[in-house]
């Protein structure tokens, strides 16, 4: 059972920074629940460049994030939950074709082994081959997606067609993703053009702006998500500018408008049940946040990701008719 080395009375602030002081390991996947992997990769951004330095401070801040969850009735994740920091993937800087191939190969005995994912990005175009590896051992995924954006874009050049705004109508095209059961939720800011998510919606995504989520309950839009995803395996995927840009300075394409940090929070406890086979939270650039809050605060809605997988885990072993059909 793998858990943080914290725990052993190693101080907070010693030590390789892995993700909350967990054991860094990468040979020995058996009994393990989940491994954050850092991919430190940005050729894929169509303007700020620095999100390669992403995982690095995700992993710094997250050195004072214990294990027990206050708000979910003081759960101990580390109760349900083997995990393990992995490192990071080898990228290729420049190469984005090259890089999704080494990416997607990498990640294979991830799923093989039956580990979830917990990807720390990187720029959002990194989330088309963590999908390709999840579709090799599942088939079509469910998307639920925090964003700013669509990301449903597409170049007019062939030869150009991956970067952080084309991968998820790319997954569409690859029948990677099923855009049917799929969510995307927050999109704002300007456009270039007057309906700019009806392509998204042609696909078949259901897509909320931030107008729609800030107009309902979040109690109500987490039984939307729960009702669209269904009991199919789900990846879950998450952009720091989401959230506004008072909680996340350091991006590069920050809108105006967003969500508070607990809003997140809120969101995220509040689709527990979901069958989430994967993770990522992406496009933090630190070097445009000296203060470091936006790392600081995708380390904690990592941790508010890896607390409703425990209780996922925790009903799973509560329940004997579960367990006796796994």
């Amino acid at each position: 059972m793998y858990k943080p080395e914290i725990s052993r009375g190693v101080p907070g602030f010693s030590g390789i920074r892995t993700f909350m002081h967990l054991p860094h390991v990468k040979d020995d996947l058996e009994n393990v629940d989940f491994a954050v992997i850092g991919v430190p990769f940005d050729t894929g951004v169509s303007y700020a460049i620095g999100t390669r330095f992403g995982p690095s401070a995700i992993r710094e801040m997250s050195q004072r994030i214990r294990g027990i969850n206050p708000a979910l009735d003081r759960l101990n994740i580390f109760d349900y939950l083997s995990g393990v920091d992995y490192g990071d993937l080898t990228v290729h800087p420049g190469y984005i074709e090259y890089s999704y191939e080494a990416i997607e190969e990498q990640l294979a005995p991830i799923f093989r082994h039956n580990v979830i994912p917990i990807l720390l990005g990187g720029d959002h175009s990194i989330s088309l081959p963590h999908l390709r590896a999840a579709a090799k051992k599942y088939g079509p995924i469910s998307l639920v997606h925090f964003d700013s954006h669509s990301d449903t874009g597409r170049s007019l050049d062939p030869r150009k067609k991956y970067s952080h705004g084309t991968m998820f109508s790319i997954a569409v095209d690859e029948g990677i993703v099923d855009p049917y059961s799929s969510i995307q939720i927050g999109m704002r800011g300007t456009s270039i053009t007057k309906n700019p998510y009806q392509p998204a919606r042609d696909m078949g995504f259901e897509l909320l702006t931030t107008d729609d989520v800030k107009a309902m309950e979040i109690s109500k839009l987490t039984q939307l998500i729960k009702a669209r995803v269904g009991d199919r395996p789900v990846f879950l995927t998450f952009d720091v500018d989401f959230l506004d840009p008072v909680f996340a300075p350091g991006t590069g394409t920050p809108e105006v408008g967003g969500f508070t940090t607990y809003e997140a929070y809120q969101m995220i406890r509040g689709i527990s049940g979901i069958n989430m086979i994967g993770f990522d939270i992406v496009e933090t650039l630190p070097d445009r946040d000296p203060a470091h809050i936006t790392a600081l605060n995708a380390a904690n809605i990592t941790f508010q990701v890896l607390s409703i997988i425990a209780q996922n885990k925790k009903a799973k072993l509560q329940n004997p008719l579960e367990i006796s059909s796994m």
